[in-house]
């Protein structure tokens, strides 16, 4: 008998022990389930900023061989109105704010169409025989600057560091 109220006590001291203990703690977070949260964003933002410089490139490039294609159908009439096409350079030309500018002025006549937040610069050089032209685009970068090329015929291409 006197065993079984032992073990009364002390399981009712053990519960008491117990609720104390509960109590104590707090009804915040933790510091390692806070640096996990913060590591958790910090992996998802890395990923979601090299996603969105990939997107943005992208639209840049779309938006530079667009402009290309409105240069080539400014070149059809250029063509019909004086018999020739606009050409900047002989066979190669290195695309400059003054080469946009000209394209310009010259075939849009005045016109605001090679925008300078589109990130590249573009030219005309005279292709194969007289009667050709090439547009070449070049992003406006320091380095590894991409290079795009449209024929008079219609025919995109586009250099190794695109």
């Amino acid at each position: 008998m006197l065993q079984l109220r032992l073990l009364l006590t002390t399981l009712r001291l053990s519960k008491k022990s117990f609720t104390k203990i509960k109590s104590k703690s707090s009804p915040g977070f933790s510091l390692v389930e806070l640096l996990v949260v913060v590591a958790i964003i910090g992996i998802l933002s890395a990923v979601g900023v090299v996603s969105y410089s990939g997107y943005v490139s992208g639209a840049k490039q779309k938006s530079a061989q667009n402009v290309m294609q409105q240069i080539s159908l400014a070149q059809t009439e250029e063509y019909s109105n004086s018999g020739g096409y606009y050409t900047q350079a002989d066979s190669s030309c290195t695309p400059t704010s003054l080469t946009s500018d000209n394209i310009e002025t010259t075939l849009f006549g005045g016109g605001d169409q090679i925008a300078k937040d589109m990130g590249y610069e573009i030219c005309i050089a005279t292709g194969t025989g007289s009667s050709n032209f090439i547009i070449i685009a070049q992003e406006i970068k320091s380095s590894k600057a991409c290079q795009l090329t449209l024929s008079r015929n219609g025919n995109f291409t586009r250099g190794d560091d695109c």
